[in-house]
């Protein structure tokens, strides 16, 4: 039988690298293996020592001494095989969603050690705080050293995928960006596939290797075991091509269809085998219920925690406010609340008392400035309604502060849409229905992405994204981004 010798070539070479790259990833997942096992040991030594250290007391039932055979093979063992099954050592995932895993895991465990414990009927105080601690810490320290072992595995070639991209468009761009941002996913691009390359920028930074036609070679040629389809513009046939040609030589072909603007991060994915189509179902998270629930209970859990030390810095600045200018220390305005419903919403005040009257001689005066009101609702260079103190707590991001009042009242979220005004609900549109179907929030994504920056558009569509992709660790992660933005004052104003 007749072969091309491209394709003898690529048998030998293919091979060849392929034992190698293999070689490479088992390395790599034993490495990632032990590092875990010895993090999740380390998290329960350092639970039992945090439990006898607070409760002053140890436990002989599920608290164990530090030699236990039962803390070092079975709880870890346990832990690394939620891991394998979670495909943490196989897949290339976003180090946030990585965390949000470890942290769930985490709960999984520290649920089936109660769970032992309960109906062992051995399960004291001492050992539900080591249960706690152990949950934290385990996050905590897998977290961590997952953090380390990927960039020095990355640095070191092992954790390293080459990939060709196959388009050079604004897809491809983005895809890049990312890929470069997110270290620890290990992804390199060896090159481009691009018919039309006079609009692409990243022909600056990758090679391109060719055009469509000759991608069956490129391939070859490149030795690499995956592909990246990221031209949402192809049309159907040419699509499906372009797959067919691709898939015999390598292992793994993903395809970046043109999707978006939809909520992906919650899309669920069926597919029926006879009819051949795939079915790509998108819901509403924070229209269900125990979504609901699940995102009050957490609000009050950190609000009450972190009450008592945000209560004196608001009489502080409150204080600091009533000095500078004449009025009141707090501003009460009304907002579209949950379901539309208006409530007061509380501020320090950082404005002077006749500030509409200030704004309305400003505009007269300096015209570009309401072309610049009515883009952004905001002006950034100045705004002759603020006051001094008001332009630092502004800048600080510390006159929403008072807003933890509205959590308490169930009125607002510590995350979540921008609290928007009631003239504004005409211009939100049909996405007025999806954003005030929670309540808004103290920061949100929008705050975290550029802030004053963006201009009221962006700010609908982000706030859309954040309630029908909402989740626990979502939050989490937005309210550890928010302090990095207030550390920068990034798009503050």
């Amino acid at each position: 039988m007749y072969f091309p010798i491209n394709v003898v070539k690529f048998g030998f070479a293919g091979r060849l690298n392929g034992l190698i790259s293999g070689g490479k990833q088992w390395l790599s997942i034993g490495i990632l293996l032990v590092s875990d096992y010895f993090a999740v040991v380390a998290a329960l030594v350092s639970a039992e020592y945090c439990v006898y250290y607070f409760a002053g007391e140890v436990s002989n039932n599920l608290l164990l001494p530090v030699n236990y055979p039962y803390l070092y093979f079975i709880i870890s063992a346990v832990y690394l095989a939620f891991l394998i099954y979670a495909g943490m050592y196989v897949k290339r995932l976003p180090f946030a969603k990585c965390v949000g895993i470890f942290f769930g895991i985490s709960g999984y465990v520290s649920v089936l050690m109660v769970v032992l414990g309960y109906f062992a009927g051995e399960l004291d105080s001492a050992a539900r705080l080591f249960v706690a601690a152990a949950w934290l810490l385990s996050c905590v320290n897998v977290t961590l050293c997952r953090y380390i072992m990927k960039r020095l595995l990355v640095k070191s070639s092992l954790w390293q995928k080459p990939v060709v991209i196959v388009g050079a468009g604004k897809t491809a761009e983005l895809l890049a960006n990312r890929f470069s941002t997110e270290e620890g996913w290990g992804y390199v691009i060896r090159g481009l596939v691009e018919d039309n390359l006079e609009k692409s920028s990243l022909v600056k930074k990758y090679p391109c290797l060719g055009g469509f036609t000759q991608v069956e070679q490129i391939v070859i040629d490149s030795k690499v075991k995956e592909v990246i389809v990221a031209a949402p513009g192809l049309n159907r046939e040419k699509l499906i091509d372009l797959v067919w040609r691709i898939q015999p030589y390598v292992s793994n072909v993903t395809i970046i269809p043109d999707l978006f603007g939809v909520p992906l991060s919650n899309m669920e994915v069926e597919t029926l085998i006879n009819e051949r189509v795939v079915m790509l179902r998108v819901k509403n998270n924070l229209a269900f219920f125990h979504n609901k629930i699940i995102k009050k209970a957490f609000d009050l859990v950190a609000v009450i925690t972190v009450f008592p030390v945000i209560l004196i810095i608001i009489l502080i600045l409150m204080a600091i406010v009533k000095l500078d200018s004449k009025g009141t220390a707090l501003y009460i305005g009304t907002r579209l609340g949950q379901k539309g419903k208006l409530f007061s919403c509380y501020k320090l005040r950082t404005m002077y008392e006749n500030s509409d009257m200030r704004m309305a001689d400003y505009f007269n005066s300096h015209p570009l400035a309401w072309k610049e009101w009515r883009k952004y609702s905001k002006l950034k260079e100045y705004d002759p309604r603020v006051t001094k103190v008001g332009k630092w707590l502004r800048k600080a991001s510390l006159d929403e502060l008072p807003q933890i009042f509205n959590v308490l009242r169930g009125e607002m979220s510590l995350v979540g849409p921008r609290p928007y005004l009631l003239c504004e609900l005409e211009q939100m549109g049909f996405q007025a229905r999806t954003i005030l179907e929670t309540v808004p929030g103290i920061t949100g994504l929008w705050q975290v992405s550029g802030r004053n920056e963006i201009d009221f558009k962006g700010r609908l569509q982000m706030d859309s994204w954040y309630v029908r992709n909402w989740s626990v660790w979502q939050d989490i992660i937005l309210l550890f981004k928010t302090m990095g933005v207030w550390l920068g004052r990034k798009g503050a104003y």
